[in-house]
């Protein structure tokens, strides 16, 4: 019975976070980005994953939605691509959460991502994990905190 429940919940869960992601669209939708619902789906499903991977737990709202806003009206990523960027960039944010030590709040972090996404990395979320967000959480750690300044 409680196994049945807590499914029950996680169910619901799940398509609260779908919809949220969905309602997304009326935003995005004038940069020619739409999720269908079967991409939100897989992108909750890719997000249960990362935090597993990265034993992260999230309290209240999805960094999702935020990584919708930031990244939506880049110039890098297109209909054919924007799911699948998305759950790479979702997995990059909360491998830096984790190697930044939380020293950065997620909006300095995602600011700096998007900089780095739009800027040297053109696009290139691979380039951005390996190099530019590496070198900067190791500065973080040594202690930089230029950052601040700039909110990212």
């Amino acid at each position: 019975m409680e196994d049945n429940m807590f499914e029950l919940l996680q169910l619901k869960k799940q398509e609260k976070e779908i919809a949220a992601l969905i309602s997304c669209n009326e935003e995005t939708e004038q940069f020619g980005l739409i999720l269908s619902e079967e991409e939100a789906k897989e992108l909750v499903i890719s997000r249960n994953e990362s935090l597993k991977k990265y034993q992260r737990v999230e309290f209240g709202e999805s960094i999702l939605d935020k990584i919708i806003y930031y990244f939506c009206d880049s110039q890098y990523i297109t209909q054919d691509t924007y799911a699948e960027v998305l759950m790479e960039l979702q997995d990059i944010f909360y491998l830096y959460k984790n190697e930044s030590e939380d020293l950065l709040t997620d909006d300095e972090l995602l600011t700096f991502m998007k900089e780095q996404f739009e800027g040297v990395c053109t696009g290139d979320t691979d380039y951005l994990a390996d190099t530019c967000l590496e070198r900067f959480v190791q500065a973080i750690r040594a202690g930089y905190t230029g950052y601040m300044e700039t909110g990212g």
